[in-house]
């Protein structure tokens, strides 16, 4: 293996740990109850976040001022702060958390009462609970962060480049701290019909990536959140570390507003460069986890580029947006976390909803059960509408 492990090493700098992680899914509160769920063959019917207690984030004024897309951020960023055993204020910890969407459960609802009530009535707090950035100013504040506070907005690929962007930051040493990942609430009647009217949902309501049968995804929606943390910052508190960052790269098709390349030329791309950032080769990669969202064109094009990177040889492949959905700007830093979850359990998840994999995918996708291996190194993919191509690579931590 081709990994420097000095500070002159991966993502060309220092080096990143990974030390807190924390998710909200429609699945439950919390990065165990999304695991155990990853466990099982089959999926919940709802995507939808059940109702949960926010208590400790702040009075009932407080939490109705914030669209549920930055309420989900809080959540799992508190989980994932509380694990780290941080404590702020930091003037140099950043905060790159995304979305895709923003507040749009906000502006329905002031769209609603300008038009039965009139202008007067709009809310004062509407602009900062709409504005994308809501979600990484709310972090930042909850936990004093004063570097860097900012938004990527890159579609479906935005929670990977959060991921990415904030390695940079620490790798580079700007930030000693970093809080990374993406949220999105967004399952709305508005949101359904534009998806389902550009024929990108399922018309059999659930999602089977790679499968012969695939025919579009269902909306998902939460949050995934990791806290990144210079290494010898990280040593020297007694941090317990759960992975290591080691490359990322962000790539364009430029080529189609929503279709991918199918020559997968950007994403090919993208993989590459996030290797070559980590400083390994394609023979190192143990997992691949998967963009994968149940479209035709997007599970082709994706399975084109990784045979181009792999050859005949490619790791074995897992979508968990057959368990989650498609959560837009969340679903790239839920698979984040799950892409560290599987290096620490030594275990890949099954790809829910699929049965029999697409002849012309002609990859190991793991299904029906979660599959044990020696997972040391695993690439995490990401591609959105604006052809948007975003990759990360996670290194298993030694103790």
């Amino acid at each position: 293996m081709q990994v420097a492990v000095t500070p002159s090493g991966p993502v060309h700098g220092r080096r990143v740990a990974v030390t807190g992680l924390g998710a909200l899914t429609c699945v439950g509160v919390g990065v165990d109850a999304l695991w155990e769920a990853l466990a099982k063959s089959t999926a919940p019917a709802s995507k939808l976040v059940a109702t949960f207690d926010a208590t400790h984030l702040g009075g009932p004024k407080e939490l109705r001022r914030l669209d549920p897309f930055a309420l989900y951020a809080l959540m799992a960023a508190d989980e994932a702060w509380s694990q780290s055993g941080l404590s702020g204020p930091i003037d140099d910890a950043g905060s790159i958390v995304t979305t895709g969407i923003g507040g749009l459960q906000t502006v329905l609802e002031q769209v609603r009462i300008l038009n039965d009530k009139g202008p007067d009535r709009v809310s004062p707090f509407m602009v900062p609970m709409m504005m994308p950035n809501a979600a990484t100013a709310s972090v930042s504040m909850r936990f004093g962060l004063g570097g860097p506070c900012e938004t990527v907005t890159t579609a479906c690929a935005a929670g990977t480049h959060a991921i990415g962007n904030a390695a940079r930051l620490v790798a580079s040493g700007r930030c000693s701290v970093a809080v990374a990942g993406g949220a999105e609430a967004v399952i709305v009647d508005i949101a359904v019909a534009g998806f389902r009217n550009m024929t990108a949902l399922s018309n059999e309501d659930f999602s089977c990536p790679f499968d012969v049968n695939r025919d579009g995804f269902v909306m998902g929606e939460g949050a995934g959140i990791l806290i990144l943390e210079e290494w010898d910052h990280a040593i020297a508190r007694g941090a317990t570390i759960f992975a290591e960052v080691i490359g990322a790269a962000s790539t364009a098709d430029a080529h189609h507003i929503t279709a991918p390349d199918p020559t997968g030329r950007g994403a090919t791309r993208c993989m590459e460069l996030a290797l070559e950032d980590a400083g390994i080769v394609a023979s190192d990669v143990s997992h691949i986890n998967a963009h994968g969202t149940s479209t035709p064109l997007n599970d082709l094009a994706e399975s084109v580029a990784v045979h181009h990177v792999f050859g005949d040889h490619a790791p074995p492949v897992t979508s968990i947006k057959g368990h989650l959905g498609h959560s837009l700007a969340a679903a790239g830093a839920l698979e984040g976390v799950v892409s560290v979850m599987t290096l620490l359990k030594q275990t890949i998840p099954p790809t829910a909803g699929t049965t029999e994999v697409d002849p012309a995918i002609d990859l190991d996708v793991v299904i029906g059960a979660p599959r044990a291996a020696n997972v040391e190194i695993v690439l995490s993919n990401s591609f959105g509408f604006g052809g948007h191509n975003g990759s990360v690579v996670f290194r298993r931590y030694h103790a």
